[in-house]
């Protein structure tokens, strides 16, 4: 849901309307507003495209359409969510540490 509320707060900014971005996206209308919604998710190769019509860089976007597919993944883990996040950013550190 946090890439919807992004990407409805980037496109209210550069003062678009939804038609605008699904017709940019190849998609209808009803689609990206589910997009926006969080009821559907965009596409990885979405991201490119809505980074330029909003003129932020792509990692920008990227950054917080992964963060919402981990907390998607995560949403139901009560008690090993806050574990498995550590354990990840473990992970990761130790592969920066071994390049």
């Amino acid at each position: 849901m946090i890439f919807g509320k992004k990407i409805r707060a980037l496109r209210e900014e550069q003062g678009m309307v939804q038609r605008q971005l699904a017709s940019a996206l190849e998609i209808d209308t009803p689609m990206y507003s589910k997009i926006e919604r969080g009821e559907r998710k965009a596409k990885r190769s979405q991201l490119p495209i809505m980074a330029q019509l909003f003129g932020v860089k792509e990692k920008e976007l990227l950054v917080v359409w992964l963060a919402d597919k981990i907390l998607d993944v995560i949403e139901n883990e009560d008690d090993a969510k806050n574990d498995a996040l550590t354990y990840a950013q473990d992970a990761i550190n130790q592969e920066k540490n071994n390049v």
